[in-house]
């Protein structure tokens, strides 16, 4: 225990590389937070857009392009994505924690319009119809009647959304962002202590997703709780 212990600072403390954790743990919870803000607007959009132009002729070229958005985003790796965007799209900048954010947000939307399309779909059919007899416009059920009777579906979903986020950030090092992955990798490499710089990140990682977890079912308690009022 006591060889460990000194392991431990030697690796992190003495030599100095201590500060890489709390910067890259930074930034992983800057590139997470930034795409689930972009993966809910876009997947938002997404989603009230297909299921308004249900039956709406004049809308289907705008829902097929959707759909080719879904369909091309969750086809390709996240991982290529971020290297195209990195070096291609986005090859004149030297940002690589925006370029992560913008990535992962826009592949966080693909998923994230399928999860609140399905919110919408379990709402009652004749909700719409209720809308419409009330004189409201196709929009207007949506915003005021749809919309709030689907977050108690789509809420929970996000959650575990944002927790497979959280995780899938941990390739932007692919880029040379300092995230927490890298952090730990850079460490191990400098210091040559293969071992505790993974565990020390794998170990921040299983607490916030723990929390997380327990967050969401607490929500999901309170939710439930709201029904049944």
């Amino acid at each position: 225990m006591t060889a460990w212990l000194d392991k431990l600072n030697e690796t992190f403390i003495q030599s100095g590389y201590l500060k890489m954790i709390p910067e890259g743990l930074l930034n992983t919870i800057i590139i997470t937070a930034g795409a689930l803000l972009i993966g809910v607007v876009i997947g938002t959009l997404i989603a009230v857009t297909k299921y308004l132009s249900e039956g709406v002729r004049v809308l289907r070229p705008i829902r097929a392009i959707c759909n080719i958005y879904v369909t091309v985003i969750r086809g390709i790796p996240v991982v290529v994505q971020l290297l195209i965007f990195y070096f291609v799209i986005f090859a004149s900048s030297d940002n690589g924690v925006f370029v992560a954010t913008i990535t992962f947000g826009i592949n966080s939307g693909a998923y994230m319009a399928e999860i609140i399309r399905s919110g919408l779909n379990a709402v009652d059919a004749g909700q719409m119809e209720a809308g419409r007899s009330l004189g409201m416009s196709r929009l207007q059920t949506m915003r005021k009647i749809i919309l709030p009777q689907a977050i108690r579906y789509i809420i929970p979903a996000v959650g575990n959304e944002f927790i497979a986020l959280l995780k899938e950030t941990s390739v932007a090092g692919y880029v040379a962002v300092m995230d927490l992955t890298r952090a730990g990798n850079l460490i191990r490499n400098n210091t040559f202590d293969a071992v505790n710089p993974l565990l020390v990140v794998a170990l921040i990682y299983l607490v916030i997703v723990v929390a997380l977890a327990k967050l969401m079912k607490f929500i999901e308690r309170r939710l439930a709780t709201g029904d049944k009022r």
